[in-house]
């Protein structure tokens, strides 16, 4: 057996690779989030999962609904002790992973199924539901997001898939000095020990390669809207509420997670302002939502 420390979003997590088929070098895009060596004792791992595909569960459970992974339905199955059971497809519709993982998800164990490709992309999408699931209750949250950093604060960009989010933050990497992407599709939000609302770089960044192991406070979330003009403006608690939810990674059906989902996203707005940019793809919406989200203005040249 070979375990595998990572830590993303200062929690940390253990992959046990239990096989000779399996190892970490299915998923390189956690490599830069690997530790050299293994933690303290006296830290605790926020999941532990073992990957071995000789596993095979002993009964299946019953199915109570599908969960959208970056476009794909993963069909997902609950047993009577409150543990889940998660079959996930790739992007052709073929299964490449099955997992099984306590209520809570601090444990669980996959089998992988196919090529390197559809191994990777099981193992990617089992890690990121652990992780997502995991933290609800730890005021963590993953959020469909791009986020840019600039002067120390990172900036989420936020709207259904097509609404521009990668353009806006490829625009102010092209327009606004000193800023650097931090992740493109799934980054973590959390609320630290300090009570500040930090944003993190994860090994799930969609369609963009940027897995970075950085961090930053939060400045401000934007919601995306496009439109045949520029328009901003800031959201009351309650319209923040309603577009930071649905860009989170959470199970409705389960209580756990829900509600602790919901805690956390009304905890992040007692910290940091939300906007909604009704948005053309150009500069001036840049000047917009910098000066807004930034109160400073964007000098050009």
């Amino acid at each position: 057996m070979n375990k595998v420390y990572y830590r993303v979003g200062r929690h940390t997590y253990c992959v046990e690779f239990c096989d000779e088929v399996n190892s970490e070098k299915l998923i390189p895009s956690s490599d830069p989030f690997r530790l050299e060596e293994e933690p303290d004792a006296s830290e605790p791992l926020l999941f532990t999962l073992k990957v071995d595909d000789t596993w095979r569960p002993s009964k299946k459970g019953t199915e109570i609904g599908q969960f959208d992974c970056g476009g794909n339905n993963h069909g997902v199955y609950k047993l009577e002790d409150g543990s889940y059971q998660i079959l996930v497809s790739d992007v052709t519709g073929r299964h490449c992973c099955l997992m099984q993982c306590s209520s809570d998800f601090s444990t669980g164990s996959v089998c992988l199924n196919g090529n390197f490709t559809m191994r990777n992309f099981g193992l990617n999408n089992a890690l990121m539901m652990m992780y997502a699931f995991a933290g609800a209750d730890k005021n963590t949250v993953l959020m469909h997001a791009s986020v840019i950093r600039e002067d120390g604060k990172g900036y989420l960009c936020l709207g259904v898939s097509g609404t521009g989010k990668s353009t806006h933050t490829s625009n102010w990497l092209k327009w606004v000095p000193n800023t650097d992407l931090m992740n493109d599709d799934n980054p973590v939000v959390r609320i630290t020990e300090d009570g500040v609302a930090r944003v993190f770089g994860s090994p799930w960044s969609g369609k963009t390669p940027c897995y970075r192991n950085v961090e930053a406070p939060i400045g401000a979330f934007l919601q995306l809207k496009q439109a045949p003009y520029n328009k901003i403006v800031q959201q009351s608690p309650i319209e923040g509420f309603a577009s930071l939810l649905p860009s989170c990674s959470v199970m409705k059906w389960d209580r756990r997670d829900y509600v602790g989902t919901c805690n956390t996203v009304s905890g992040i707005l007692s910290l940091v302002p939300t906007y909604l940019l009704e948005n053309l793809p150009d500069i001036d919406a840049v000047k917009m939502s910098y000066k807004a989200m930034t109160g400073k203005e964007l000098k050009m040249g």
